[in-house]
């Protein structure tokens, strides 16, 4: 209870400040908002307050006198004059009839009698097929009308439904609206099914989901669209609900949405880049691609744009090819010692043969990899694996550094092809220097093995090649070493092709 004083203090700050209620209060620390306002009309109506607050009933005379009135005239039901009042609680009504209708209370020395099992599971029985209420049912077991749910409890379990209306009405009423709730609970139950039914295509046709996706696993910007997609069939809150996308993150992402995109023409400039080059590149290289074509920017957008239009680079499969025949000839020493680094062009080359099994049938490509740029320096395609695919291939070679009197060194595997006669003159009327990799040791010989991996991961896991013929193959695959040559950037390069890197260092390619 405040003072007089403290409620006049309190109501002239209030009209010194311009009547702010929020800031009265926190330099005071009291009233209540609704208190600090009711002083204030008194101050205004009186130009002064009472010395002694007292709160002002909530219920007038003439509403207590109404209420118990109809108490007394309505069959003295407390629960049936609330609710044909709205008014008051149950504890209130009571007094106020205690108050104008006082009625001695007499205590029943009588003690009451113990039921048997049998008849507190009657008691049970009629409860829960009342015609009348819980308590006429309690006075004619002569027992409280707890007890009589306590024994319910007991029997039948907490969650067992016993009805809380009188039923007045017919039986056949009663059943026709029970038929009727169960059509309403069914209509809603098929609504929700379909629902989520429609969100599960929608993901699919819109978002490329599959069809059993779990909704939590999307992101709310994912969410966004499916709402918008289905608005038209569904209310929001349905959408929302079952989508458990909270309202202000869905109006937050539609706006985003509806917004223009700054990022369109990265976004068709990094499609093209990746169409353009086998779908092969990747996040770095995509962006010192968009730098060349004076875009900058970051990787971590990059990456975000790419995975959002599915620029997915082809990933490795390995499929091996052996070539080694057994010791049909004295082997080399391992000169190279997987020291795949060179100061200068034409000072290490790597060899292998790789395999490609496409439905037209089998394609053989040897290439001469230099160690200084992983530039191809030439290449041989055949369909068979024999001496002719190896000695092309190596011809080709030794014709490029003929001119310049160039000796490099040739590694390869233990494969027959690099041990048969033909291959071994033509490395020494060239005066190359040999050198072998250890038996089953393909690390020996990585980087021409790394050189397979990409041509594969990059040119031919990506594609389909079930109606391609053999003559086809090779000339897709001849362009794809010449690009990877003159066009295709690298990393190791500075992102420049091997063709670029020599053309800035001042060399022939």
């Amino acid at each position: 209870m405040y003072s007089y004083e403290d409620r006049l203090r309190a109501v002239k700050l209030y009209i010194k400040l311009g009547k702010r209620v929020g800031l009265t209060i926190r330099q005071l620390g009291y009233p209540t908002k609704n208190a600090l306002k009711t002083w204030c009309r008194e101050y205004e109506q009186r130009q002064d307050l009472a010395a002694v607050y007292v709160r002002p009933p909530k219920y007038s005379q003439a509403q207590r006198d109404r209420a118990v009135d109809h108490y007394v005239e309505h069959g003295r039901c407390i629960a049936g004059t609330i609710k044909a009042l709205g008014y008051p609680s149950r504890g209130l009504l009571s007094a106020w009839i205690q108050a104008l209708h006082p009625q001695p209370r007499v205590r029943s020395v009588e003690q009451p009698r113990e039921l048997t099992a049998d008849e507190k599971q009657s008691a049970v029985v009629a409860l829960c097929l009342r015609p009348a209420s819980a308590q006429a049912v309690a006075e004619g077991f002569g027992v409280s009308r707890g007890s009589l749910y306590q024994w319910k409890n007991q029997l039948l379990g907490h969650d067992a439904p016993v009805p809380m209306k009188r039923q007045q009405d017919a039986p056949a009423t009663s059943d026709r609206a029970e038929l009727e709730q169960q059509v309403e609970a069914l209509r809603r139950d098929i609504r929700r099914l379909q629902l989520e039914k429609d969100l599960l295509k929608k993901a699919n046709e819109l978002l490329k989901k599959e069809l059993g996706i779990d909704q939590q696993d999307l992101t709310n910007r994912e969410k966004t669209q499916l709402v918008d997609a289905l608005r038209a069939t569904y209310t929001l809150a349905e959408l929302l609900c079952e989508l458990d996308l909270p309202r202000s993150s869905y109006f937050y992402h539609r706006a985003r949405l509806e917004m223009a995109d700054k990022y369109a023409n990265v976004r068709q400039a990094m499609t093209d880049i990746f169409e353009r080059n086998y779908r092969c590149y990747g996040y770095r290289r995509i962006q010192a691609s968009l730098s060349d074509r004076s875009m900058s920017i970051s990787e971590k957008v990059i990456r975000r744009l790419m995975k959002q239009e599915s620029l997915v680079a082809a990933s490795s499969k390995r499929r091996r090819y052996g070539s080694y025949m057994g010791e049909i000839s004295p082997a080399p020493d391992n000169l190279l010692n997987r020291d795949f680094s060179a100061d200068a062009p034409n000072e290490k080359w790597l060899t292998d043969i790789t395999e490609f099994q496409i439905p037209a049938g089998k394609v053989y490509l040897s290439p001469m990899i230099d160690c200084f740029d992983g530039m191809v320096v030439s290449w041989s395609i055949g369909t068979r694996p024999n001496a002719e695919l190896v000695n092309t291939m190596l011809d080709a070679a030794i014709d490029k550094v003929a001119a310049s009197g160039e000796r490099p060194m040739v590694h390869s595997d233990r494969g027959g092809h690099y041990r048969w006669p033909g291959w071994l003159t033509r490395i020494t009327e060239a005066k190359l220097v040999r050198s072998m990799s250890r038996k089953g040791c393909s690390p020996d010989n990585a980087a021409c093995e790394g050189f397979f991996g990409r041509l594969k991961t990059e040119m031919f896991f990506a594609r389909d090649w079930l109606s391609t013929t053999i003559e086809d193959f090779v000339d897709a695959l001849d362009a794809y070493i010449r690009r990877y040559n003159e066009v295709r950037i690298k990393s190791s390069l500075g992102f420049r092709s091997p063709a670029e890197h020599r053309r800035r260092l001042g060399l022939a390619a």
